[in-house]
């Protein structure tokens, strides 16, 4: 080994003494009162729960786990994956969060952790204003558009037949309606802020919201792989800000309306 001069191991020295303030740098760039950042992934196309606003992902869920994550102390990072990719990035835990309006059910909960219940919702069905469609059971024999491999789908699935050519399945709901309007379907079935959000934005094209209520209510959840060590964290973060009015602020700034806080708090001991 060569020997080094005194006066390079002084510049030696000084260097490294930069270089370890720039990683330090970085690591805390990277952190959040010492807690890793999350990879959150999402399909943004479900107005207006998450949806693309020019290259931003914005939306109610958004505006949520935001929240929930700076209560919990983490940073995040939103990623636009599509619905199918969220549940396999979960699963292969490449991802730490899914949130994109998924209902908590008992299948989904073999395979994910779920933190307590953000949002109440509801299937409803999207039908031209000139439609004799009333209710559920006149979509036995009608055409109908869904997102597949959603709740909605999951209903028409149940009326009308599993394997039924009459159910229309979309990658996503704005493909399902669509359809609608280009007169492909008779009714869209989806969850209910999407769907009125889309009729009350689009009045030009003369679409009407009704609801039945053989559908019965669902929660949303934010998803997590099984075992994930993050989920508590989130579940006390998501309870504090119903507690201190942020959640309600978020709510009322993107639906206009009142959450129904009890309903939503008596789901959170269900198994």
């Amino acid at each position: 080994m060569k020997k080094v001069p005194i006066f390079m191991l002084g510049l030696l020295l000084a260097l490294s003494m930069i270089l370890a303030g720039c990683g330090g740098e970085e690591v805390k760039s990277n952190e959040a009162g010492g807690k890793k950042a999350l990879r959150v992934v999402t399909d943004a196309a479900y107005a207006p729960f998450e949806y693309m606003d020019k290259d931003k992902i914005v939306g109610f869920d958004i505006d949520v786990l935001t929240a929930a994550a700076k209560e919990a102390g983490y940073t995040v990072e939103f990623n636009h994956v599509g619905w199918d990719p969220i549940f396999v990035e979960i699963e292969k835990k490449r991802a730490d969060i899914a949130i994109s309006s998924i209902t908590i059910n008992d299948d989904r909960k073999k395979s994910y952790d779920f933190s307590i219940p953000y949002f109440l919702s509801t299937n409803k069905i999207l039908i031209p204003e000139t439609s004799e469609i009333k209710g559920a059971n006149d979509l036995k024999d009608k055409i109908v558009a869904v997102q597949n491999g959603t709740t909605g789908q999951a209903a028409m699935d149940a009326l009308i037949g599993k394997n039924s050519s009459n159910i229309k399945k979309f990658e996503n709901n704005n493909l399902a309606i669509m359809e609608l309007i280009k007169g492909g379907a008779d009714a869209v079935v989806a969850d209910n802020a999407v769907i009125e959000e889309y009729a009350k934005n689009n009045p030009d094209k003369k679409l009407k919201v009704i609801r039945d209520d053989t559908f019965a209510s669902e929660f949303y959840g934010m998803m997590f792989p099984k075992g994930s060590a993050i989920k508590a964290d989130f579940d006390k973060a998501l309870n504090k800000i119903i507690e201190n009015g942020t959640y309600s602020k978020i709510y009322k700034e993107r639906f206009g309306t009142e959450p129904d806080l009890e309903k939503l708090k008596s789901q959170q001991n269900k198994k």
